[in-house]
């Protein structure tokens, strides 16, 4: 199993850089509060709490928490419902998956962690083989 390499992967790692620019950028606009960016940040990484009962789970959990499709909806659901929570919430989401996929962090594949659709992460011992 083999994800994106060499200019695709690239291109991808800058598209989430671009969301990560964008959400902030936007964020800033609003005039949120920067003590709740910084607080909400890293919440969707709890969801690496799936990984405690097998990858197939975890995987489950993280991609959902990692996934541009909820984050996107509440986005859409607090601009056209006046809720400002949950526009707040939607782009510090939006911030952190950029921020993820910027770093080469992708989707997962149930077969465990280190397999992502952006490539294999982490460090490949002798015995360990990208398929």
């Amino acid at each position: 199993m083999q994800g994106a390499s060499g200019t695709v992967r690239t291109v991808l790692r800058l598209e989430g850089l671009a969301i990560l620019t964008l959400s902030i950028l936007i964020y800033a606009q609003y005039g949120f509060s920067w003590t709740t960016f910084a607080i909400l940040f890293l919440a969707p990484d709890l969801s690496f709490a799936g990984y405690a009962v097998n990858p197939r789970l975890g995987a489950i959990f993280y991609n959902t928490a990692h996934s541009l499709i909820p984050a996107l909806l509440s986005i859409t659901v607090g601009i056209l419902s006046g809720n400002e929570l949950l526009l707040n919430i939607g782009l510090i989401w939006c911030a952190h998956i950029g921020f993820d996929r910027a770093l080469g962090y992708g989707l997962k594949y149930s077969r465990g962690f280190t397999y992502t659709h952006l490539g294999r992460i982490g460090k490949l011992t002798n015995t360990q083989h990208i398929q």
